[in-house]
């Protein structure tokens, strides 16, 4: 059995990764304001013994709801839900840096890896779209690169308020009256440049230490947080070159920071669509396709490229040139961008090769096939593994639990059983200690 193994999310995208997937017979149309359909599904991956379920978030109304469902219900609260119903699936969220406090978020994390038993993940992501800013009070998005330098520092509060509690702060002796240990539980003091805290956090120091930080963006910028502070890495590629060369470069950057190369697990999307042949993968592909309004289809590509819709002719290639807008999705613009004249594809034939909207690589096919992808990609070093987005949930995440992922355990690739219970055990990750307790023992022992 090969040493390294793969590991393996879902990327719970309320009906699915296509616009469409809410419109089959089998769908409900509702399911993305239902916490039970989110149970469901993260039930199924479980079953499957997947590390993760994620839940991606954004804190407006940005995308054509008049099509599709759509990011509705905060996700953390959601997690809780999950946690209650599950024993060992980790849980992903995604929370911003430009729209929330670090003390916040610090807290909200500890306390769902108490809940969960140690099963939590903060996705931390900066927010480009002028929607969310206008929710908050802002007339404007705040500039690429202050976003990223707002970011890091957050993500450094953060980490420092996990910290601020020893592992054995918590004394609870009754017989003493001593319930916490002071001495343990240490003011972080943080005076930067954006940021401001005091600490400690007023949750005891949780099961896995740190809850798991993620981090998802290729940008210059996206890339230098991720090397400085990111334990996985949700990432864009479509193909085993670009995933073999992002890999390479994050993890060189990661041991510029003095951190070891296999500290950041790359997890690149991986949209499926799975048959029990070939031509009914295909058909199950145009079906999705054919659902998908054309009208949306360029509306989503058009905020992709921040340009006007009526610049899209369907059947002529992308407009030439396209500059990188400044406050853009520098990955999903640039994964765009390169997918269509790499294959010198009409906008037509760019909607489709997107599927109407999803942007991450989609493969079609039967679950040999799929896997025999799968290991392609991992066993070149393009991934450690896949940020899953199945068709449609929670079918498509069924077949592909059911027919994919026995093949990759027989293969030796995938586990058979969880080898631990918190997501730090599935990523195979260290729990780090706490910064503090590493001064004490400095300053006892001087």
């Amino acid at each position: 059995m090969s040493s390294r193994q793969l590991h393996l999310n879902v990327n719970l995208l309320h009906s699915g990764v296509y616009a469409s997937a809410w419109r089959l017979p089998d769908s409900d149309p509702r399911a993305c304001f239902d916490v039970g359909h989110y149970v469901r599904v993260a039930r199924i991956a479980e079953r499957g013994k997947l590390d993760a379920i994620f839940l991606a978030d954004t804190p407006a109304v940005t995308d054509r709801i008049d099509y599709r469902p759509f990011m509705s219900l905060e996700p953390t609260i959601i997690l809780a839900m999950i946690a209650a119903s599950t024993s060992h699936i980790g849980l992903i969220a995604t929370a911003s840096t430009t729209y929330n406090e670090p003390y916040n978020i610090a807290r909200r994390f500890a306390t769902l890896d108490h809940a969960s038993g140690g099963r939590s993940g903060w996705n931390a992501v900066t927010t480009a779209d002028a929607a969310s800013s206008r929710n908050f009070g802002l007339s404007g998005v705040l500039e690429h690169k202050a976003r990223y330098d707002r970011a890091k520092e957050f993500a450094e509060v953060v980490h420092a308020l996990w910290d601020s509690w020893e592992d054995d702060a918590f004394v609870g002796d009754k017989a003493t009256a001593r319930f916490v240990d002071t001495s343990k539980v240490h003011p972080i003091a943080h005076r930067g440049t954006y940021y401001s805290v005091a600490g400690p956090l007023n949750v005891p120091r949780s099961p896995q230490g740190r809850p798991i930080t993620v981090q998802a963006g290729g940008s210059n910028d996206g890339r230098d947080l991720a090397a400085a502070q990111a334990e996985a890495v949700f990432t864009l590629a479509q193909t085993i070159d670009e995933g073999v060369a992002y890999a390479r470069d994050l993890r060189a950057r990661a041991a510029a920071y003095g951190r070891p190369g296999d500290a950041i697990v790359i997890l690149p999307g991986l949209a499926t669509v799975i048959g029990s042949t070939e031509a009914e993968a295909r058909r199950r592909q145009d079906e999705l396709w054919e659902l998908v309004p054309i009208e949306y289809s360029l509306a989503r590509l058009a905020g992709t490229l921040q340009i006007d819709p009526a610049q899209l002719k369907l059947d002529k290639p992308l407009p030439d040139p396209l500059p990188l807008p400044a406050n853009a999705n520098h990955t999903m613009f640039n994964g765009t961008v390169n997918l269509a004249r790499r294959g010198n594809l009409t906008v037509r034939e760019l909607l489709r090769a997107l599927g109407g909207g999803v942007g991450h690589r989609i493969i079609v096919g039967t679950p040999e096939r799929i896997a025999d992808d799968i290991e392609a990609w991992f066993r070149a070093g393009a991934a450690d593994g896949f940020n899953l987005m199945p068709d449609v949930l929670p079918d498509g995440l069924e077949a592909f639990v059911e027919t994919v992922v026995p093949i990759l355990q027989n293969r030796g690739l995938f586990r058979k059983e969880y080898a631990g219970s918190t997501l730090r055990d599935h990523f195979g990750l260290p729990k780090p200690p706490s910064r503090f307790a590493k001064r004490a023992s400095a300053a006892a022992s001087a």
